[in-house]
């Protein structure tokens, strides 16, 4: 197999690296820089838990090559919170909430929520829900992370829908 030498930047931290040409961003991620946050699941973008952000986009990470990240900025769960550890509201609202159970998809949507918001800081229930459609959560119901989205557009945890 071939090898890339690539260069990104993971949560404002420098990275350089060489790597097979067929190696996922996601495998890149969590097996040569250890941000075990980026789950692997169904490895066909189809469950959403392997979502980092990539320059501001979110994206899937097993459908994009490492290579393809060479030179960008990518963003993972770990980045989110502050250095002192307070949660980033979007953590906050899921924690708020009860919006996660397992875990295993919460990384995934967190990003996803993360980029709507980033993007649009006064984005809709409708346009964060809208956002959330490509995520599989086999545990929550979804409940909770419906309310944290309530939440996170300023309607409050406990209103109805």
């Amino acid at each position: 197999m071939s090898e890339h030498r690539i260069e990104l930047t993971v949560n404002g931290r420098p990275h350089s690296a060489r790597v097979e040409a067929r190696m996922s961003l996601g495998e890149f991620l969590r097996e040569e820089l250890g941000y075990t946050g980026t789950h692997l699941a169904c490895e066909h973008g189809v469950c959403g838990a392997c979502t980092v952000s990539v320059d501001g986009v979110a994206m899937r990470s097993c459908l994009m090559l490492a290579v393809q990240a060479d030179g960008a900025d990518v963003g993972t769960v770990e980045g989110l919170a502050a250095a002192d550890g307070t949660l980033h509201p979007v953590q906050q609202a899921l924690r708020d909430n009860f919006g996660l159970q397992c875990g295993f998809c919460t990384p995934g949507i967190a990003i996803t929520l993360t980029t709507v918001l980033t993007d649009n800081p006064r984005a809709s229930e409708a346009e964060m829900e809208a956002a959330m459609s490509g995520h599989v959560c086999r545990c929550t119901g979804y409940q909770g992370i419906r309310r944290a989205i309530r939440q996170l557009a300023g309607h409050g945890a406990g209103e109805a829908a």
